[in-house]
């Protein structure tokens, strides 16, 4: 995207527009002029408007740099969205610019339905057009829910201006009976202790009071703080801003100080297409595996890789995988909550440790190379939530790819949050046909169902659900929970929070909703799951799968009005990150990890 310098010209020049300009080029007001027919009454007009809020000429001839507010009452994981802002516009002043908010959707993840995935690239679409529709010559980017900050790197991605990502950050834990609580693996936790009849209504109602101890996102290494670090490790965001807590005085200073840099991107025309490179998702690639992160952004690193004309090649992610150990010790992983991870010096200190495996000359948001950074870092100081690469929480990444006659397009296991007793099994299959299915069945007292079973829950894929909602956390049936079981292999062609744990296989592809092999299973059937073999096998023949297909053909699920026709007509399978199709670059510039 090209763009002309700054006008030096005071902004009330009275032949500012009629210059022959096209109306989507110059700068600060002058940029992307309503078309009247006259580009200097169009900026005529809209500095008389603009003066209408009380604005000077002096504030009008700063660059502009926009500010896209996610705050809502639906979203606490935005509720210190007021502060942010405050501290952005401070920064932005600060450093010669003109703050401009605009409102875009704000999408959190327990209070949409079906699911916050389903609205995630009506979000994205959203910040892209507002992007482009109003003048800025810079944009900061303010999210933390899990799909908001992908949503706005996918937008800003395709609008191409200098851009800067700004995470919420994550809540603060809560206290239940002298133990340390946080959301969501906590939650996840004492309803799975509610369901086996271990704890009762009161208790957990109290402990319902504690899990969410401030606003902010989820205090585990969930999809949001997940989306935190995957933001820094491209270069997206400035260093040391995925981990400060949301109410801290560390987070405010960090939201000044992105305010500043925007105004210098806009100035350096650092636009985001410099920044986000195949070596930037390398980095990004290499940081989800060692933070032992959500499934989730695999999904979500495809759909920004998208939108640059990128493909993640998730066979050389594998290979990745088998070479970079999960490092931190955070929940559901392991131990510790966000703010342990920000005491213990924040992806600084993980990407010091990672540095061997990283692309130090990829360029971020200040100008400068990732190598740069991490020398400028400081020296390492004594903490115990990153380990060495020597001595890690998990030898291997914690996601690992598989394949099989299953999954012919590929499908995902958190490893590092499996049960090793079961990363090598074979079970008869007991199939739940949709989510309704799974609702109504899996807590009866007679259902055929044994521990060393396999669950399989179709029809939740992108389009079956429709929108991938997190249900590939299949719970344990109630009976089998009581019996003291905490964990099966369930395999589903969707997704699952990055605050769950246990043996699941997840974004079989082809979904089962366009005829992948998923729909072809029968309660009673064998599948085979070696993890270390990276294989997904349906232990039934090519010729029953044949008759089966012949005999029950897939009809793909239809609308006939609004958003859910648009979905459903264009919407893409997992491996390309569940975007539309004609919002990805027509011609992918490659794959990346190359």
């Amino acid at each position: 995207m090209t763009r002309k310098p700054n006008d030096p010209k005071g902004a009330d020049a009275p032949n500012d527009a009629q210059q022959s300009q096209p109306a989507g080029s110059g700068s600060g007001l002058r940029k992307g002029l309503t078309n009247y027919g006259d580009l200097g009454f169009s900026l005529f007009l809209r500095k008389a408007f603009i003066k209408g809020s009380g604005y000077t000429d002096s504030a009008l001839d700063r660059p502009v740099i926009g500010i896209a507010d996610t705050g809502s009452a639906y979203n606490p994981c935005h509720g210190n969205m007021p502060q942010l802002l405050e501290a952005v516009k401070r920064g932005i002043m600060l450093a010669g610019g003109l703050p401009m908010s605009f409102p875009t959707i704000s999408v959190h993840e327990s209070f949409a339905a079906p699911t916050s995935m389903y609205l995630r690239n009506l979000m994205s679409m959203d910040t892209e057009e507002m992007i482009r529709a109003q003048p800025m010559d810079a944009v900061v980017l303010i999210g933390g829910c899990d799909k908001t900050v992908p949503a706005q790197l996918m937008g800003a991605a395709s609008a191409g201006v200098p851009a800067i990502q700004l995470v919420t950050g994550a809540m603060l834990t809560g206290s239940h009976r002298s133990e340390r609580v946080g959301a969501c693996t906590d939650c996840r936790r004492y309803w799975g202790k509610f369901r086996a009849g271990e704890i009762g209504e009161e208790e957990t109602g109290q402990v319902n009071n504690q899990l969410v101890a401030s606003v902010g996102t989820c205090s585990v290494m969930g999809t949001a703080s997940t989306m935190a670090c995957i933001a820094e490790a491209l270069g997206m965001s400035l260093p040391g801003s995925a981990t400060p807590p949301a109410v801290t005085a560390d987070r405010i200073r960090m939201a000044e100080l992105t305010g500043a840099r925007a105004v210098e991107m806009a100035k350096e025309r650092l636009t985001i297409d410099r920044i986000l490179m195949p070596a930037a998702f390398e980095n990004a690639i290499r940081v989800l595996l060692s933070i032992g992160g959500s499934t989730n952004g695999i999904v979500h690193l495809a759909a920004i890789a998208g939108r640059m004309g990128l493909d993640i090649d998730m066979q050389a992610l594998d290979r990745m995988g088998r070479e970079t150990p999960v490092l931190l010790d955070l929940k559901p992983t392991g131990q510790h909550y966000m703010e342990d991870f920000h005491k213990a010096g924040g992806m600084a200190t993980l990407l010091r440790e990672l540095r061997p495996l990283l692309r130090l000359d990829a360029l971020t948001v200040t100008g400068r190379t990732l190598g740069e950074e991490i020398d400028a870092a400081g020296e390492p100081f004594p903490q115990d939530v990153v380990r060495s690469i020597k001595n890690p929480i998990y030898p291997q990444g914690g996601i690992a790819v598989l394949n099989g006659n299953l999954a012919p397009g590929g499908a995902i296991i958190k490893q590092s949050a499996a049960d090793a007793r079961l990363m090598e099994h074979e079970g008869r299959v007991v199939v739940f046909e949709n989510s309704q299915d799974l609702v109504e069945r899996i807590d009866l007292d007679d259902l055929d169902v044994n521990a060393d079973d396999i669950l399989v829950l179709r029809n939740i894929g992108p389009k079956g659900a429709p929108g991938m909602p997190e249900a590939g956390y299949i719970p344990i049936p109630r009976k089998l929970a009581r019996a003291g079981v905490k964990d099966m292999v369930r395999i589903s062609d969707g997704r699952m929070s990055g605050t769950a744990f246990g043996t699941v296989v997840l974004h079989v592809t082809p979904e089962a909703a366009v005829g992948g092999p998923l729909a072809l299973v029968r309660t009673g059937d064998r599948i085979r799951l070696s993890v270390s073999g990276r294989e997904l096998s349906l232990l039934v023949s090519d010729d029953e799968l044949a008759r089966r297909r012949a005999e029950s053909p897939v009809v793909e699920p239809t609308a006939s009005r609004g958003y859910l026709k648009l979905f459903l007509q264009t919407v893409t399978q997992a491996d390309q990150g569940v975007d539309f199709d004609f919002l990805r670059l027509p011609e992918a510039r490659g794959k990346t990890p190359e």
